[in-house]
C-alpha cells in the first residue's frame, strides 16, 4: 500500500486586521478544492460568521480553534481529529498575527496557534498606500519571533504591476527572507455579500455567495503561485505531534442552536 504524504497545513494571518486575510483564506480554500483538495477550514478565536463562509467554500464544517478557551494538547487532537481525512488544512488567524489576550504575551494569537500546531504561516499585507516601507514591516515580522516560520507573503491590494514590482524589489533589496507567494489587485469588485459580513443574514446557499466564492477562487488562482505555496507548507512537523489519549477532551455532546 502506498504510503500517504502528511496533510498540508498553514494558517493564513495578517499584518493587522482589515487587511483582507478572510477574503484571501477563503479564496485559497475555495481554489484548493477546484482542484480536487479535500480541504478542512478553521478558524482561529470564536468568530462564527467566517466559519460560515469556510464552509462554503469547502463543502465541509470549519472548526474554532481558541489558545485562550482551550490548551495546547486539545486544539492538536481537535485538528487531527477533524482533518484526518483531508489533503490540505486551512486556518484562517484572528486580528494581526501577533495580538491576542494582552500586550506581552502570544497568548490567544494566531502566532501561538502557529506555534502550537507547528504550522508555516502565510502573511497577508494591505499594500494599498505602500511602497518602500513594506520592506521596514517584513523585517520587523522576521525577527519579531524566530520560533515562528513564515513560509510566504501576499501582496494584496496591489494598484498595478508596477507597484508590485516595486513592492518585491524592496523586500530583496532589504534582504528579507519570506518569499512572496502573489499579488493580489486592488478593485476586482468582489464584496462579502451584502449583511454577512455583520451578521444581518449569515452565509448560506444562495446565488450571490456562490458567486462570490466562485470569483475569489478564479483571483487566487490568477495571482498566486498555488503550487509553490503547497510545497512550502509541509505538514510533516504538523503530523509528528503527539495525540493525547483524550484527556479533558468530550467525545459526544448535545448542543442546541438557535437558527432563525
Amino acid at each position: 500500500m502506498e504510503k500517504k504524504d502528511p496533510m498540508k497545513i498553514f494558517l493564513v494571518a495578517g499584518t493587522q486586521s482589515g487587511v483582507g486575510k478572510t477574503s484571501i483564506a477563503i479564496g485559497l480554500m475555495a481554489a484548493f478544492r477546484r482542484r480536487g483538495l479535500k480541504v478542512q477550514p478553521f478558524k482561529v478565536g470564536p468568530d462564527f460568521i467566517d466559519p460560515l463562509h469556510h464552509r462554503m467554500a469547502c463543502g465541509r464544517p470549519s472548526f474554532n480553534l481558541d489558545g485562550w478557551m482551550l490548551d495546547s494538547e486539545s486544539t492538536v487532537a481537535n485538528v487531527k481529529r477533524r482533518a484526518k481525512d483531508c489533503d490540505v488544512a486551512v486556518v484562517e488567524g484572528v486580528m494581526g498575527l501577533f495580538d491576542g489576550l494582552d500586550g506581552s504575551s502570544d497568548t490567544g494569537s494566531t502566532a501561538q496557534m502557529a506555534k502550537w500546531l507547528s504550522a508555516p504561516v502565510v502573511l497577508v499585507l494591505d499594500c494599498w498606500a505602500m511602497g518602500r516601507s513594506v520592506a521596514a514591516l517584513i523585517k520587523g515580522f522576521e525577527l519579531f519571533d524566530p520560533d515562528l516560520n513564515l513560509a510566504g507573503i501576499i501582496l494584496n491590494k496591489v494598484g498595478s504591476p508596477a507597484h508590485a514590482e516595486w513592492l518585491i524589489a524592496s523586500l530583496k533589496a532589504a534582504k528579507c527572507k519570506v518569499p512572496v507567494i502573489g499579488s493580489v489587485p486592488q478593485n476586482l469588485g468582489v464584496a462579502v455579500p451584502e449583511d454577512h459580513h455583520l451578521g444581518v443574514t449569515v452565509p448560506g446557499p444562495d446565488d450571490a455567495q456562490d458567486e462570490y466564492i466562485k470569483r475569489l477562487a478564479e483571483i487566487m488562482e490568477s495571482s498566486i503561485d498555488l503550487d509553490a505555496l503547497l510545497e512550502k507548507v509541509d505538514g510533516s512537523s504538523f503530523s509528528q505531534l503527539a495525540t493525547p489519549g483524550g484527556r479533558g477532551l468530550v467525545r459526544h455532546a448535545s448542543l442546541d442552536l438557535a437558527s432563525d
